[in-house]
């Protein structure tokens, strides 16, 4: 395929993308690929296929997050890391797209690839604002920092990063709510809002219906049910324990 043949087709794809046309985009993505396996090798046209291929699937990343596809993210992030390592290629969305990438991976958990691609990135690279944001969210969340973590969700480097933020913050959220429900009988609507980082009563109480069914409202009181009886140390008759034990001592001595 000719050049002028894949600029219209990568062409095309940015539009999409940019007016987050998501079927259209597919669409455009999957006949920029088909193109990508004409592209000639060995000689000297191969650099400026292969800066259009990293175009493409900086696209096709971007894309997935628009469509919040989380497989079609992960795929072609994967091929799209292998023109970054492989051949050294140079994009001004690298540090974008692998940030994104990080967040993915924080989204997922899975900290030892996090800090493995870490590894692979330059200092000047881990300084960039795409690349530092997600390494502080990861610290803030290993040090238990979550009220760091919620209000970093108004600060993203772009505005693509809001999808993953916004996962991590549930999974976030869904922490707090398991300390308070264990740390207090009762709370205000207020408080539960102000501790959460709801930006309304009516988020929380979404919330609620949704993740929390257990939960209790009364007027402006948020109520935690209470846990099952005899799961509690306190349900144990330690005293009663205590005193049968020193009489089978005291028996047991008279006995021998």
């Amino acid at each position: 395929m000719s050049l002028e043949n894949a600029n219209s087709l990568l062409n095309e794809l940015q539009i999409k993308v940019q007016s987050r046309d998501i079927e259209g985009g597919k669409s455009a993505l999957a006949r920029t690929k088909i193109a990508m396996l004409d592209f000639p090798v060995g000689n000297a046209s191969t650099e400026a296929h292969t800066l259009l291929s990293v175009s493409a699937l900086e696209l096709g990343v971007l894309l997935s997050v628009v469509d919040q596809d989380l497989d079609a993210f992960a795929r072609n992030v994967s091929q799209l890391k292998a023109f970054y390592a492989i051949l050294a290629v140079s994009s001004n969305k690298k540090c974008h797209l692998l940030g994104l990438n990080l967040m993915h991976l924080l989204v997922e958990n899975n900290l030892s690839e996090f800090h493995a691609e870490l590894e692979l990135l330059s200092s000047e690279e881990a300084s960039t604002p795409f690349i530092s944001f997600p390494v502080n969210l990861e610290r803030q969340l290993i040090v238990g920092s979550y009220d760091e973590v919620l209000s970093a969700g108004s600060h993203v480097p772009d505005q693509s990063y809001t999808f993953f933020m916004e996962n991590l913050l549930q999974t976030v959220r869904d922490s707090i709510a398991d300390c308070l429900e264990v740390s207090y009988k009762t709370v205000s609507i207020k408080e539960a809002v102000d501790i959460m980082k709801f930006d309304s009563s009516e988020e929380l109480i979404g919330y609620i219906e949704e993740s929390r069914d257990d939960w209790i409202l009364e007027g402006n009181i948020l109520c935690f049910q209470p846990p099952e009886v005899g799961c509690k140390a306190s349900d144990i008759p330690s005293m009663k324990v205590i005193s049968n034990s020193l009489s089978y001592a005291t028996e047991l001595e008279r006995i021998i």
